[in-house]
């Protein structure tokens, strides 16, 4: 009796390897499957099973992640945000990292804020199917925004495939299964997720799209988010001389996250100084050129392809801005206030 039950039981293996990719690809032409990776950024940790066997990759570099130290694969852990003033500017030897399904990363805010939130810039040079599975993230929240060129995919429980083209986003609420079929030529992507660890899980078992369409499921107390925006309406902005588009997040994550788009309206040059009280502001500079004061410190000139992070109560400045500026702003909580001074 006792041998049936460790012939029952999975044997595990640990393994150490200077590139996790090709021991990934090595042991899945063995027949075995991908279950987990982590991070997706720039992976360090892939666990495969098959044949009775489990084996978990390090990638043997550095410091080694221990089993302690991984994200749980069902429960989500929100570190507190540690406030700064940062500013990620866009360098040509930036490296860009390979992570999950290929995909090249560059991280826009390598402090992550303690922890609280990664935002990646995300690109694929080279287009066509995209080497993906159906996986979930244990997560609180994620947003995908198409920044150029355009992605096709697909998400359980929201109808057939789509295509989310340069200017729209969705939300991925915590455990929706999807999966990222198609991309075009020289995709860049905006990826936001809170808090920045967390796990993905790939689901072997579903296949996509699912057979209903519901719109209105909550995915723990969050629902889909699909906005597009050749139907945008763009209201005036909370700063003078802008208009900016609501994405419909806010309500989507029941006010946890807002994603606006703000854009110029009239090239006025009258500086203004604004404070606000949200956790969080990010802001990606998509189009155009500005220049960001803030504090006491010498103004910074900043182009698309940058970001910044505003601690709340920091008094700031956009000054000299371009005629075609265009920002993507991500707050947390939704709704917070801002002080013009």
């Amino acid at each position: 009796m006792s041998q049936l039950k460790k012939l029952s039981e999975k044997l595990n293996v640990s393994l150490l390897a200077r590139d996790l990719t090709a021991y990934i690809d090595y042991f899945t032409g063995l027949g075995f499957r991908l279950d987990n990776i982590y991070p997706d950024d720039d992976p360090k940790v892939a666990i495969m099973s098959g044949n009775n066997i489990q084996i978990r990759i390090d990638k043997g570099i550095g410091k080694e992640v221990k089993l302690t130290e991984l994200p749980n694969s069902d429960e989500v852990i929100f570190p507190p945000t540690e406030h700064k003033f940062e500013v990620r500017k866009l360098q040509d030897n930036d490296p860009w990292i390979i992570g999950r399904a290929g995909m090249l990363y560059r991280d826009l805010l390598p402090d992550r804020l303690g922890g609280s939130i990664i935002a990646s810039h995300i690109r694929i040079p080279v287009g066509g199917p995209v080497p993906d599975m159906v996986h979930y993230h244990t997560i609180g929240f994620q947003l995908i925004f198409c920044y150029r060129g355009w992605v096709k995919l697909v998400y359980e429980d929201q109808g057939p495939a789509f295509i989310l083209n340069a200017g729209d986003c969705v939300t991925q609420p915590p455990q929706i299964r999807h999966r990222v079929l198609e991309a075009s030529d020289n995709l860049e992507v905006i990826e936001i997720g809170v808090p920045a660890d967390h796990m993905t899980t790939i689901d072997h078992d579903m296949n996509l799209p699912t057979s209903e369409y519901l719109p209105d499921r909550e995915f723990q107390g969050q629902k889909f988010c699909h906005h597009q925006v050749d139907e945008a309406q763009w209201n005036l902005w909370k700063m003078q001389g802008f208009e900016f588009r609501d994405t419909g997040i806010e309500i989507a994550t029941a006010g946890m996250v807002s994603v606006h788009v703000a854009r110029v309206l009239e090239n006025t040059k009258k500086t203004q100084t604004i404070t606000h009280d949200a956790d969080i502001l990010f802001t990606f500079i998509m189009e155009g050129e500005m220049m960001l004061g803030a504090d006491d410190r010498e103004p910074i000139q900043l182009r698309n392809g940058e970001a910044f992070v505003i601690p709340p109560n920091f008094k700031y400045q956009l000054i000299n801005w371009t005629e075609d500026l265009e920002l993507l702003e991500v707050s947390l909580p939704g709704n917070y206030n801002t002080q013009t001074l």
